[in-house]
């Protein structure tokens, strides 16, 4: 037989309040750290770099360019590389295609 005798009222409400002064602790964490990573994603985007106003496209390998883009094209793949103006009115006027989608050979004042 059980000779313990039941919790209080008051120990379980003293129970309860150490339940829930864990949970508040836990939750000011979360807070502190979701302020954290705003903050730090806050800072990324003011250190971010300015685009470019001009990419080349690279194909496989890097070894030959394959487009000529304006600065921020959605179209721009991930071997895209930023280049001065002159690099690609360089580039557009060697035979380097200027993409479909932002034209940089019109930016560019390259007339076919």
């Amino acid at each position: 037989m059980n000779d313990k005798p039941a919790p209080s009222e008051l120990d379980m409400l003293r129970f309860l309040e150490r339940v829930q002064e864990r949970d508040l602790w836990r939750t000011r964490r979360w807070i502190e750290e979701a302020e954290r990573r705003e903050d730090e994603h806050a800072r990324g985007q003011r250190e971010r770099p300015p685009e470019p106003d001009w990419l080349i496209e690279m194909g496989l390998g890097g070894r030959s360019p394959v487009y000529v883009h304006v600065g921020g094209c959605h179209m721009a793949g991930k071997r895209s590389r930023g280049v001065e103006r002159d690099q690609a009115l360089r580039a557009v006027t060697e035979g380097v295609p200027a993409c479909t989608h932002c034209r940089p050979d019109t930016e560019l004042g390259v007339l076919e």
